[in-house]
């Protein structure tokens, strides 16, 4: 690239780079962005080459593609400064202007290319130069003057000595049609170049003029419309004051605003800023457009209910009694409202002896309730609701994303409302409600804000008793709100959020509950929707059960309730075509409804067998029981299939090391260990199982099939295991227990450190059960093998055989096992 002392040498074929809706002058700097691939091959040609490009306008702006016949004929000759790469692949070139060119011949390609010739300035009369020079200043000056020109680019065009660069620099800067400064480019003679452009500021000057005259009528025409508007309001109070009170006076809206919200009873800080608004709409023009909007925000603020409660029933063993005929089980949730009524109950009794203020009695707690879908938490809210007597309204967060959903828009967007939850508080007419929350754990996050971190201040006792909404502007009081979440998964929940509430956890239901929800709710809500009459169908206790064991598999009871549906439908159908007059429904006749059972439950083992154990595992649809098979066989390693995760792996290793660990006083050969193939297997390989509690079931499957002890049929174990033989305590007994109960076990091998959790397992099925609390794994051999430690630590002949393979059906979940 030529410097400052090195003259511009001009090649014969330069790459060409064509450029949309505008021309460069030579003396120029400018940048240039480049973005279709025919540009940047030839920004890249001529970087490879003396930097030397060739910038022409296109005679469509709209060709994509140019070809030769797409360009003018005259363009400029640029060296290239710098070139920067964008990452979004475009190019951004800085070029100096240097010469006009005439182009002879365009060349396609990857690129552009032409034969040029440099376009020589022809000589001038001086005397006429001066003086278009003198003109073209005075003319610029004018135009200047109108502001069309930035002051830098005024500055920079007044510095010019030179005639033609100062023609150049103003046919730049001024917004004249392409095909004009493509003219100026191609104007070799200066003097010609001159009058073209006094030509064209002579066009500019005229038009700026008409653009006064234009902005002159429309500032006179609102002036006009204001001086009206003064006048009917004086037309107002004119009239106003000759009508004298009598009946048909106009109501002014501004002042129909202000008696609504004198009798709201705000507090003087909101009432000071919502009065602000009310004057803004008194003075303003009735059709201008921010009027509409201040209208729309003081209908908000009025109809909002500020000092509107609902009272209260207090009545404990009433509200006791609606929670029992709408939901059966559930008791610990029902203890918990029943315990806040109690205590508001005893609240309100002192706030009325002058013990308490009325805000500490107003405080609701923050509930969240968390389980397995279909288990009754949003129905639960609705009953809440009924039995506090107070309005119910239900959010659904699922899938939130903007912030603006909790506090709402700013009232500077088009189309700005309110939250969400300002939106419920004025639909339930009351300041206290219930306000269902659901599926909070399914937030999202965006952008646009976390709806996540917007609820820390809904939900703070502390806090949202001047809980600001961002269209309302001011602050509302939701501490006398009782706000009810509800989430499947509490861990995806932030914690800050969660330390703001109190969690009820919602187990799966037992068999019993289901059969007792089928007979008291689903089945007489399923008749009425199919158009049956209690008379025409009956079901069987048996029937239920089977249908809720072999045709559904879920924590709560919604599939159950397809399943009544589907079968009533179909008893309607054969009753519609009069080939029966009623039906009775027997656990044989599911079959000719449902077709054949999708969930055979597992049943425990015929006989004792070596090296095969039972253990027990939960899923978020209830528990049930595995088997844990180990073979020996000549080889070397341990070998883990049935698809178990990485904790199920380590357990499985563990319990070899600590059958390694104890070979002696088990009267295990440790060279037999070294030399074969320990293969461990759990059925239902199709399913992914995870979890450490099955470490029981894995020690006594290995140790039974070192020893050739049998493993008891009977037993079934869960809690995890240690190297040094503690056995530690494990979650879900209490649906491990119900599973293993259904699967026929009579004895439960657990930690000693789960005793407690005996209590949630109903009292008739603990005394059907016999449970064996453990401390160490030792106790867990003593119990799960036949003979228990003293056959292991008798002396024995040669080790057993591997275990003979279960003969068994093995119907799984759709959904991974948690051991």
């Amino acid at each position: 690239m030529p410097t400052e002392n090195t003259p511009f040498v001009l090649p014969k074929t330069i790459p060409v780079c064509p450029v949309r809706g505008s021309v460069i002058y030579p003396t120029m700097v400018q940048h240039i962005d480049a973005s279709r691939s025919i540009s940047i091959n030839a920004i890249e040609a001529a970087m490879n080459a003396e930097k030397v490009i060739l910038i022409v306008s296109q005679k469509d702006k709209d060709v994509d593609d140019p070809k030769g016949e797409d360009l003018y004929d005259v363009g400029t000759a640029c060296n290239v400064l710098r070139v920067r790469k964008n990452p979004d692949g475009t190019v951004q070139m800085l070029v100096s202007a240097v010469s006009r060119v005439r182009v002879s011949k365009y060349t396609g390609g990857d690129y552009l290319r032409a034969a040029v010739t440099e376009l020589k300035a022809e000589q001038d009369n001086p005397v006429e130069l001066q003086a278009l020079a003198r003109e073209l200043r005075e003319r610029f000056e004018v135009i200047a003057a109108g502001g069309r020109i930035s002051a830098e680019s005024v500055q920079t065009i007044n510095s010019k000595d030179d005639v033609g660069e100062m023609a150049d620099h103003i046919a730049f800067n001024l917004d004249f049609k392409l095909e004009d400064k493509q003219a100026l480019l191609e104007a070799a003679r200066l003097t010609d170049r001159v009058r073209t452009l006094l030509t064209l500021l002579d066009t500019e000057q005229e038009v700026q003029a008409v653009q006064a005259k234009i902005r002159a009528q429309v500032k006179e025409e609102i002036d006009k419309n204001q001086r009206e508007y003064y006048l009917r309001e004086q037309m107002k109070v004119i009239q106003k004051e000759l009508q004298g009170g009598e009946d048909g006076e106009e109501v002014d809206e501004a002042e129909a605003f202000r008696t609504k919200i004198d009798a709201l009873e705000l507090k003087p800080e909101v009432k000071k800023e919502i009065d602000r608004e009310v004057n803004r709409l008194a003075r303003m023009h009735p059709d201008a457009a921010e009027a509409s909007v201040i209208r729309t925000y003081l209908t908000w603020v009025t109809e909002l209910p500020w000092n509107v409660r609902s009272e209260d029933r207090l009545d404990v063993e009433e509200a006791a009694q609606v929670l029992d005929e709408d939901h059966y089980g559930l008791e610990k949730v029902k203890d918990r409202v029943l315990e806040f009524l109690a205590v508001r109950r005893l609240r309100k009794e002192r706030a009325e002896r002058g013990d308490l203020s009325a805000e500490d009695v107003n405080k609701g707690p923050i509930l969240v309730f968390t389980g397995p879908p279909g288990v009754g938490k949003t129905s639960i809210a609705q009953s809440i609701a009924k039995a506090l007597g107070r309005k119910y309204v239900r959010i659904a967060l699922g899938g939130a994303r903007d912030e603006s959903d909790i506090r709402g828009h700013r009232r500077t967007y088009i189309g700005a409302m309110p939250g969400r939850l300002i939106q419920g508080i004025r639909t339930a007419g009351t300041k206290n409600p219930v306000i269902l929350l659901d599926e909070v754990d399914k937030l999202g996050s965006s952008y646009q804000g976390d709806p996540s971190a917007a609820l820390l201040e809904v939900l703070d006792p502390a806090q949202n008793q001047n809980f600001t909404d961002h269209y309302m502007g001011v602050a509302f009081d939701l501490s006398e709100v009782m706000f009810i979440a509800t989430a499947n998964y509490p861990e995806q929940i932030p914690a800050a959020l969660m330390d703001r509430m109190e969690v009820i956890d919602f187990s799966s239901y037992i068999e019993q509950e289901k059969l007792e929800i089928a007979k008291r709710y689903l089945m007489p809500r399923q008749l009425t929707q199919n158009g049956l009459k209690p008379n025409q169908i009956a079901f069987t206790d048996a029937a239920l059960e089977k249908l809720i064991s072999h045709y559904t598999r879920e924590a709560g009871v919604r599939n159950l309730e397809r399943e009544i549906g589907t079968v009533a439908r179909k008893v309607a159908r054969r009753i519609a075509t009069g080939e029966v007059k009623r039906v009775k429904v027997t656990d044989k006749e599911l079959e000719r409804y449902l077709g054949q059972p999708r969930h055979m439950p597992e049943t425990e083992n015929r006989e004792d067998m070596v090296g095969v154990s039972t253990g027990m595992f939960y899923t978020p649809v209830g528990g049930d029981i595995l088997f844990v098979e180990t073979s020996i066989m000549p080889g070397k390693g341990l070998v883990l299939t049935g698809q178990l995760g990485d904790v199920m792996k380590e357990s499985a290793r563990a319990a070899l090391t600590y059958a390694k660990s104890n070979a002696e006083r088990f009267h295990i050969d440790r060279a037999r260990i070294d030399d074969s193939e320990i293969h461990v297997h759990v059925p239902a390989g199709a399913i992914p199982k995870e979890g450490p509690s099955a470490g029981g079931a894995m020690v006594t499957s290995l140790v039974s099939a070192l020893t050739g002890i049998p493993a008891r049929h009977d037993v079934a174990m869960t809690g995890e295991m240690t190297l040094t033989g503690r056995y530690l305590p494990i979650g879900g007994l209490k649906e491990k227990v119900l599973g293993a109960r259904r699967a026929g076990i009579k004895h439960i091998i657990m930690p000693k450190a789960n005793e407690p959790d005996l209590r949630d397992i109903p009292l008739h099925l603990r005394s059907s059960m016999r449970f064996h609390p453990c401390e160490t794994v030792d106790q867990v051999l003593d119990v799960a093998l036949v003979g228990g430690l003293k056959a292991l630590e008798t002396p024995r002949d040669a080790a057993a055989s591997p275990a003979p393979s279960s003969k068994r059906r093995s119907s799984r979940r759709g959904a991974g096992a948690s051991a």
